[in-house]
């Protein structure tokens, strides 16, 4: 009608987004790291402290992913042996779905178990790893997420007790460690049911703590002796540790397709995996595994062109000496682009809504956000790929590290964040 005033749309550009970060800033104090990239643009939309180092927690599990890419087959090599008349001779090449209770892996097992002509030995490959990395958490040595890296891990390294019916009995899977656990009904361990020892194998049950039904993982001590004993255990059959150095001309057995370790790593943020990861691309260097020979080898071979150099410790991000800058994220977002296309990549990352660490945020009929999560003590941070409602794909990292309030607070704010560029933007 004349002399009716339209009222233009309220734009929603970088200058309002950089607002918004500000905003969350003043929200919950921390220190806040962004950055959102147009890789079609090629250009940066929004920099707020990207040029500054965070602790990445476990978005160091992106860089593991790309050294993969770069360095690792269709398949991950499960294991390397020769054949001697009546004998197999066997090492690790630090392969972590040897009988893993998610991956349901029965391939190097059953290579194993269906040769009764032949005798066994375990040759313990040489690791130049220690079992924790650097600045990992020693009082966390009997939770479930920080097992210890080994070359022949076994059962993801962990042992699982299971009850599934209420107050019935529980299951302890391997069953060889059924032995080392005793029951404690006297102390009180702060809902801990079942308690590893600090230098040894015992647990303790503490069923005080213990719901009707539960499912826990407590990691073991690795040691060649237990490898065995545990390989014996498992395939039912002799298996003897031969100390000697490895065989030349070994052959490789390969397992599992490779997208589904990545996978496992990526969307539940599996550490024995990015760590073991890691130590398989070493196997590609040298007999002997090191993961941060692996971490040195793809830092001077392939991330040289990146913003800032990073402080890559581990494969995982358990450590908190590790430090990116949300640009180098964005750079290497870029990289992992350019190996593999957005249709393949994307449903390999967390996917909001669906099964892994962004099952609880960004619900939507369709996926807008893919990427990885990451958190340690004072450390939340997400870094990934973004859908728009228009339909433009965007980079970002939001990183968040020393904070005094609770991660579920700082997760809001992101997820308020990143949810109002995908609606907006």
């Amino acid at each position: 009608m004349p002399g009716t005033a339209t009222t233009a749309p309220e734009l929603f550009g970088p200058s309002q987004i950089m607002q918004e970060v500000k905003t969350s800033e003043q929200n919950i104090n921390r220190f806040i790291g962004f950055a959102l990239y147009d890789p079609e643009a090629g250009e940066m939309l929004v920099e707020y402290n990207a040029d500054k180092y965070f602790v990445p927690a476990s978005n160091t599990k992106l860089f593991t992913f790309y050294a993969c890419l770069k360095m690792l087959g269709d398949s991950i090599p499960a294991l390397k042996y020769v054949s001697h008349g009546d004998s197999l001779i066997f090492w690790g090449t630090g392969d972590p779905t040897f009988t893993h209770m998610d991956l349901k892996n029965s391939l190097a097992y059953n290579f194993l178990k269906n040769r009764p002509e032949k005798k066994l030995y375990y040759i313990d490959a040489p690791f130049a790893s220690t079992p924790f990395a650097t600045n990992w958490g020693w009082d966390d040595y009997s939770y479930y997420y920080q097992p210890e890296r080994n070359v022949f891990p076994i059962h993801g390294n962990i042992v699982k007790f299971l009850r599934s019916t209420e107050q019935g009995p529980y299951s302890t899977t391997p069953s060889y460690f059924k032995a080392r656990v005793s029951q404690d009904t006297a102390s009180q361990r702060n809902g801990d049911a079942f308690v590893r020892a600090w230098r040894n194998n015992d647990i303790a049950f503490h069923p005080k703590e213990a719901s009707s039904k539960f499912s826990t993982e407590v990691p073991f001590i690795t040691s060649p002796e237990t490898v065995v004993k545990l390989l014996a255990d498992t395939l039912k059959r002799p298996v003897e540790w031969l100390k000697r150095p490895l065989p030349e001309n070994g052959k490789v057995f390969y397992g599992l397709p490779a997208d589904s370790v990545y996978k496992r790593m990526l969307q539940v943020s599996d550490n024995l995996m990015a760590e073991q990861l890691m130590a398989l691309c070493s196997g590609t260097l040298s007999d002997t595994l090191s993961i941060e020979r692996a971490i040195d080898h793809v830092k001077k071979n392939y991330l040289t062109d990146l913003p800032d150099e990073p402080v890559w410790i581990d494969g995982s991000g358990l450590s908190s000496s590790n430090m990116f800058t949300p640009r180098t994220i964005i750079a290497l977002l870029q990289k992992l682009l350019e190996e593999r296309p957005k249709e393949q990549l994307l449903p390999m990352l967390a996917v909001g809504g669906r099964p892994g660490t962004f099952r609880n945020i960004y619900k939507a009929d369709v996926p807008f956000v893919f990427g990885k999560s990451g958190t340690l003590s004072h450390v939340h941070n997400q870094s990934g790929y973004l859908i728009t409602k228009s339909g433009k794909l965007l980079l970002f990292s939001f990183m968040n590290n020393n904070y005094a309030s609770s991660t579920s607070d700082i997760r809001n704010e992101m997820v308020r964040v990143i949810t109002e560029i995908h609606n907006r933007y």
